[in-house]
């Protein structure tokens, strides 16, 4: 046996769950994403999926996709720098650019690679990154690479925040890298707080728009344009994958560091460029937003319904503003069975677990879609609740 064999022969953790019949990881999914999906035979409501917009089963996305299949085959080939830009790759970046009020944006395989890419390289030696403690793992990965000095304040504390600034150099360049929309407890950055304090200290703000875009603001350009603040802020990241109903992300902001951003960002440099498929599927959802705003209504009058339900029903929900609703469990074990107990009962919900959280907050996460009906989370609470009081969880 090899040394890297001997290290990880007892990483049995995930088998601990498996053997008890609770492991709620890698369920594979026989339909299209949709309210409800097939998953084995059993069909289940999906409240699950980050498709906020709910366009992943869309047939005007489908036909798109298609017809980018038919006319550039499935695939580039190489990275965008060479061979692999399409004019379907420049068009869509042009549009998305205006769409969130920025001079230029590049596009990239995924939204991961974004900001893993853009923040490994837009800031250096003798610079700062300061994130939010509860900011993506991608943010966090991203700026593990750069050799700017890593700081990071406590989540949504303005006061730990300005501290934090107020020792660092007044000439030197600051960044504070923030999730709009944070993805596990569904709350909002304090934006305008951030922007005040972005101009007291001298700072520049990158803002993750993943749960945003198609969520917030007008036509679903994102919290920024939803707080008016889409001029204070210096780069907007966002992904296809989500409201976009496709797969890849995005990096908006000025000309010029978009312009440094397009030659030195090695995730994007060095990174096969996205699928036509993709791209195109991408392009057309944005089309779809953008033309039909009821959508969006749709989503918050589905999303406040759901939320006063589980208030009414005495659940905790943290402080969340999203149709991202945080239940919380605040037990490991309890969390795994929860989503096991719900999903055997037609309930697709998310456990959410160390390292996505901390132990004690540990939750299930119920996300909804502008498709969903007010009858499907009427069900889904309903459950919920049946199985939170069984657990001893609520009363």
């Amino acid at each position: 046996m090899g040394q890297l064999q001997e290290r990880y022969k007892n990483y049995r953790e995930p088998q601990k769950f498996m053997e008890a019949g609770v492991y709620p990881y890698f369920r594979a999914i026989t339909s299209k994403q949709g309210t409800e999906v097939e998953m084995g035979g059993h069909k289940v409501i999906m409240f699950g999926s980050n498709a906020y917009t709910g366009l992943t089963g869309d047939q005007r996305i489908i036909d798109a996709a298609k017809a980018a299949l038919d006319k550039y085959g499935s695939g580039c080939a190489g990275s965008r720098f060479l061979n692999g830009t399409l004019d379907i790759h420049v068009q869509l970046e042009k549009e998305l650019a205006e769409f969130e009020g920025k001079d230029e944006a590049l596009c990239f395989s995924t939204g991961f690679s974004v900001n893993q890419g853009v923040l490994a390289v837009v800031v250096g030696r003798g610079d700062y990154i300061i994130c939010d403690d509860r900011d993506h793992a991608s943010i966090v990965d991203g700026r593990r690479l750069s050799f700017a000095t890593q700081l990071h304040y406590k989540h949504n504390d303005m006061e730990d925040l300005e501290r934090i600034l107020q020792g660092l150099p007044k000439d030197s360049i600051k960044l504070i890298v923030v999730d709009g929309v944070f993805s596990m407890e569904g709350d909002l950055a304090k934006l305008p707080e951030i922007i005040e304090l972005k101009h007291k200290y001298n700072c520049s703000v990158m803002v993750d728009e993943a749960h945003g875009i198609g969520v917030f603001g007008k036509q679903g350009r994102g919290v920024c344009d939803h707080f008016g603040l889409t001029d204070e802020v210096d780069l907007i990241m966002g992904t296809f994958s989500k409201s976009l109903a496709s797969i890849g992300g995005f990096i908006a902001g000025d000309k010029d560091t978009i312009n440094y951003l397009r030659h030195t960002c090695r995730s994007y440099i060095f990174s096969a460029s996205n699928a036509p498929a993709a791209t195109a599927a991408a392009m057309e959802a944005l089309h779809i937003i953008k033309a039909e705003p009821e959508r969006i209504e749709r989503l918050w009058d589905v999303t406040n319904y759901a939320l006063k339900r589980f208030r009414e029903e005495g659940f905790e929900i943290g402080d969340t503003e999203s149709p991202i609703i945080p239940l919380y469990v605040r037990d490991i074990d309890k969390t795994f069975l929860v989503t096991k107990l719900a999903f055997d009962r037609g309930v697709f919900i998310n456990s959410v677990v160390p390292p996505a959280c901390a132990p004690q907050d540990t939750l299930v996460r119920f996300a909804l879609m502008a498709t969903h009906t007010k009858e499907e989370v009427d069900k889904g609470v309903d459950i919920l609740k049946q199985i939170f009081v069984e657990q001893g969880i609520i009363k």
